[in-house]
């Protein structure tokens, strides 16, 4: 499952079962009780104010990103996950590459939050040009907070 080998297209009701699967198994999620409920809520359709894509590789799902529109002057990146057995190999900055495209067509800033216990998250997503905008302690769960952080081009609105 190289990115060479994987593409990107639009979420489609029949991903559903595919994609709670991959979310079920990975963490944040498991860590932060993440339910079907809530995986039935975030992916109702049709998705309100939010765009999702499907990272399919070798025919097989395997990553998703979920974009809420107008968030702060910019875009809001909801969810992106990979696949255990995609991860390492270039998918999730494909699938950030492409989220980051449609967002910057239309605004100039994206936003993403990070568990503080994700290190792994965190430093993909500072490697990516991401810049730490501020803690948001106790969001999810007791005892934890969310990270938000910011990648821009710019600033709304030009002097």
């Amino acid at each position: 499952m190289t990115p060479a080998t994987a593409r990107i297209r639009p979420y489609q009701t029949g991903d559903f079962v595919a994609v709670v699967r991959l979310l079920n198994e990975l963490e944040p999620w498991k860590r932060l009780r993440y339910t079907d409920l809530d995986w039935e809520r975030l992916f109702a359709m049709p998705l309100q104010g939010r765009e999702a894509f499907v990272l399919e590789a070798d025919g097989m799902l395997a990553g998703i990103g979920v974009l809420r529109q107008r968030f702060l002057f910019g875009d809001y990146l909801e969810l992106l996950a990979v696949a255990a057995s995609a991860q390492g190999k270039g998918n999730g900055g494909k699938l950030l590459a492409h989220v980051e495209g449609v967002t910057f067509q239309r605004t100039k800033n994206l936003f993403v939050c990070v568990s503080d216990f994700n290190h792994q998250g965190r430093r993909f997503y500072e490697r990516n040009g991401y810049q730490v905008v501020g803690p948001i302690s106790d969001l999810l769960i007791p005892g934890s907070g969310e990270i938000l952080l910011r990648k821009t081009i710019g600033p709304a609105r030009q002097s």
